[in-house]
């Protein structure tokens, strides 16, 4: 099957693009692909799925939000950080569904914060968001199409990037296992924690 990688430059993209390479054809976006792409730009998107053509599943990778200070920062801030991780990847999943075949698949990223975090709470709303938009928008979909969420806590390597310990985190190998499950699979309206 061809699958589109939305977020393949990142840490977790280059896994998931190595877990699927096995089974699938990989087209690998990003914002400085050979197919580039901005999520917070949805005529970005739109010129895409133009230039790639047919495609059996999308999975987005390319979700960060930044980390605000709740008393300081401004409505325009906030909203801006709403609009990578949770707007774009809205916008990827509605332009992907008009364009995937019966059976085709959406799987995008949230995360879990197992704890309130310091600064979390754009990404708190962000990551509940995502998941209602999953879970009622499988609801509303119509020709056998598949829409999921992985929502992973922290990425080892990550940590191991901010200087913190990896183990406190998931290894970005294992947590692409799961997004090549939900591409073979026929789950649908799932938030897969991993």
């Amino acid at each position: 099957m061809r699958v589109l990688l939305v977020g393949a430059g990142g840490t977790l993209g280059r896994a998931v693009a190595e877990a699927l390479t096995a089974s699938h054809e990989v087209v690998a976006a990003s914002r400085s692909s050979e197919w580039p792409v901005d999520l917070e730009t949805p005529s970005s998107i739109d010129t895409l799925f133009e230039r790639v053509g047919p495609v059996g599943a999308v999975v987005c990778c390319a979700a960060s939000g930044p980390l605000v200070d709740l008393e300081k920062v401004t409505d325009d801030e906030f909203a801006a950080g709403l609009t990578g991780k949770l707007l774009g990847q809205i916008a990827l999943a509605r332009r992907a569904i008009r364009h995937l075949p019966p059976g085709g698949s959406v799987t995008l990223t949230g995360g879990t914060f197992v704890a309130p975090l310091p600064r979390g709470s754009l990404g708190a709303t962000v990551n509940s968001a995502l998941e209602g938009f999953v879970v009622n928008a499988a609801a509303e979909l119509r020709r056998q199409l598949l829409i999921n969420l992985v929502a992973p806590g922290w990425i080892s390597e990550t940590l191991e990037q901010l200087g913190l310990d990896p183990q406190d985190g998931t290894p970005a190998a294992d947590v692409a296992r799961t997004y090549r499950d939900l591409v073979d699979g026929t789950r649908t309206g799932s938030i897969i924690r991993p």
